[in-house]
């Protein structure tokens, strides 16, 4: 079994940059597809990114392509998400979380979850 616990989110000015982390623990993490969603209030989860257990490939929301990376590192056993260019209308609650291979785009295919780490962008 996989544990997930999310950092980085904070208060960010529009424009600015945020860099959200995911730390996880137990010796399968290299096995599992790893994928960001977020949750804005009153609005179902959505798909952010996705990368694949070896990091050779991943996928992206047409919403933040050019703008957000997904990237992991095995020997830290943490993946991230480096935000740019960042606007009010991506304020949510951003979620890592690990399932089966390949990095597909449904949340269903993700049975591990964090807890959740809050993303606010002002004006």
């Amino acid at each position: 079994q996989v544990q997930l616990v999310e950092s980085g989110g904070g208060l960010v000015q529009t424009g600015g940059s945020l860099r959200l982390s995911c730390a996880a623990s137990g010796r399968t993490f290299s096995m599992y597809t790893m994928g960001w969603f977020r949750q804005a209030p009153g609005k179902e989860r959505e798909f952010v990114a996705a990368i694949s257990w070896s990091g050779g490939i991943t996928n992206y929301a047409d919403s933040v392509k050019g703008r957000f990376t997904i990237s992991r590192d095995n020997a830290k056993i943490t993946v991230c998400l480096q935000m740019n260019s960042l606007k009010p209308e991506i304020t949510a609650v951003y979620y890592c979380a690990a399932g089966r291979p390949p990095p597909v785009a449904t949340r269903t295919a993700y049975n591990t979850w964090g807890q959740g780490t809050q993303v606010t962008v002002s004006s």
